[in-house]
C-alpha cells in the first residue's frame, strides 16, 4: 500500500467511524458503504453528512455523474 493510498484510506476510515455507529446493523466491517444505513440506503448520497464531510475534507466537489458512480459502487443492485 503506497503512502498516499494509506493516508487517504486512514482519512476516509475516520469519516466512516464517525457515521457507522448511527445505524445499529453496521458493524465495523471497514466497508465504506456503512457510512450510510445498509438496510435502508438513501436514494442519493449527495448532500448527506458523510458525503459532505468527504468533499470538505479533501477540498473536492463530486459532480452528479461521479456521485452516481459512487452510489452504485457502494450499493450495487
Amino acid at each position: 500500500m503506497t503512502n498516499t493510498y494509506k493516508t487517504t484510506y486512514e482519512i476516509l476510515h475516520r469519516i466512516y467511524n464517525k457515521y457507522r455507529r448511527r445505524y445499529k446493523e453496521n458493524s465495523d466491517s471497514k466497508h465504506m458503504c456503512c457510512m450510510w444505513p445498509t438496510n435502508n440506503p438513501p436514494d442519493i448520497i449527495e448532500e448527506t453528512d458523510p458525503f459532505c464531510d468527504i468533499e470538505n475534507t479533501f477540498n473536492i466537489t463530486i459532480d452528479d455523474d461521479e456521485a452516481l458512480n459512487l452510489f452504485y459502487m457502494l450499493f450495487p443492485c
